[in-house]
């Protein structure tokens, strides 16, 4: 009976201490999200604009054009670039992005993936120990995997020059990213967007595809703090279940 009693005050020891991490680790994401949150709140508006200025341009030009970026053609290589977050404990953020990022491969480049004209560049560590313990038949790139560490317009801008290089020099033929899209601390969802060539309004319906340098890294980190701020909160809960009356404290 005393043994039982002893294994009963540690395990609430343990608990109340487990409490504690959790507390503290949420009260951390709380305060990234607040920052995140201000960034994407101010940038969306701009991204958003700048969006449907392109595709509205792009939509009304007619005959010859001193630009390839909203010009179809014939997909013979595709791009997928995944948006996740170096590290996990932020609930199913990063794997609902994977899984989003598969369902567009199986579906959209399922005849290229045969062939292995599909490539995944990531941004964020967890995507890519996702694809490489599942898919040896992708093309993988890590040149920007550590993007998240330093958002910031002079890095991210580095990798949108990049990939619209890649896409006029046509090692590319279209380029889609899969990100986790913020709406707000309790809502986030996984996004499919195509980045290059521009989409055409027509085609769209004026959807809100951003394709400023920072919108899409700046939306996935949001994204992430907020899901980690609630996962952290939900383990916490459990720990602050009231004492039963008849327990004596240890």
């Amino acid at each position: 009976m005393a043994g039982g009693l002893k294994e009963v005050r540690e395990r609430i020891k343990s608990v109340i201490s487990t409490q504690q991490i959790t507390k503290a680790m949420k009260m951390v994401s709380a305060a990234k999200l607040r920052k995140a949150q201000n960034a994407i709140v101010q940038v969306r508006p701009y991204s958003d604009r700048l969006n449907r200025m392109l595709s509205n341009i792009l939509s009304n030009l007619d005959g010859d054009t001193t630009t390839s970026y909203g010009t179809a053609r014939e997909v013979k290589n595709a791009l997928v670039v995944v948006v996740t977050s170096n590290r996990g404990l932020c609930g199913a953020f990063n794997t609902n992005i994977n899984k989003e990022a598969v369902t567009l491969i199986d579906t959209k480049y399922a005849k290229l993936r045969q062939t292995g004209k599909v490539t995944v560049l990531f941004i964020g560590k967890k995507g890519y120990d996702y694809f490489r313990r599942r898919f040896r038949d992708l093309n993988f790139n890590t040149d920007h995997i550590g993007l998240f560490n330093t958002i910031e317009y002079e890095q991210t801008s580095v990798v949108a020059r990049e990939l619209m290089d890649v896409f006029s020099s046509g090692k590319y033929d279209a380029i889609d990213i899969v990100y986790g899209r913020f709406k707000n601390a309790a809502m986030q969802f996984p996004t499919v967007e195509q980045w290059l060539p521009v989409a055409k309004l027509e085609s769209t319906g004026g959807s809100k595809n951003a394709r400023t340098t920072s919108s899409n890294p700046t939306n996935s980190n949001c994204s992430k703090h907020s899901s980690r701020a609630s996962c952290n909160s939900s383990s916490t809960k459990p720990c602050s279940t009231p004492r039963p009356a008849n327990m004596a404290p240890g």
